[in-house]
């Protein structure tokens, strides 16, 4: 399973991008798309049109909840890496990745490489 952190989902919805291209890869090859709800909340944030929400909800085949699992293993992420102010939800997404052993791609490599000395794995 990929999960799709929610920039990468949100240049994943424009045709043409790396990362549509990366997606349709993933898709064809058979891998399953997946995100956190809590990254899901994110993309329905906007701004996103209908035939690209549409389109995100046919993509992503699993919307993980976030539970009390997930929050006791994202506040253990939040604490190991310094307490970052504005870094919470990434911990959040981080948590859901780590508990479904999921790969994690993102475009925002900077704020998700500090969570694989706890085991994320990060798609290349």
């Amino acid at each position: 399973m990929i999960h799709l952190d929610t920039g990468f989902l949100i240049r994943g919805l424009v045709p043409g991008t790396a990362q549509d291209r990366q997606i349709r890869r993933w898709l064809v090859s058979g891998e399953s798309l997946g995100m956190s709800a809590i990254a899901w909340t994110e993309l329905l944030c906007g701004p996103l049109n209908d035939e690209q929400r549409d389109l995100a909800t046919r993509l992503i085949s699993s919307r993980l909840p976030f539970g009390e699992r997930e929050g006791a293993v994202a506040a253990h992420l939040f604490n190991g890496t310094g307490r970052r102010r504005g870094s919470l939800a990434d911990c959040m997404i981080a948590a859901t990745a780590l508990g479904e052993e999921a790969v994690l791609a993102t475009d925002n490599t900077a704020d998700f490489r500090r969570f694989e000395t706890f085991g994320l794995r990060l798609a290349s």
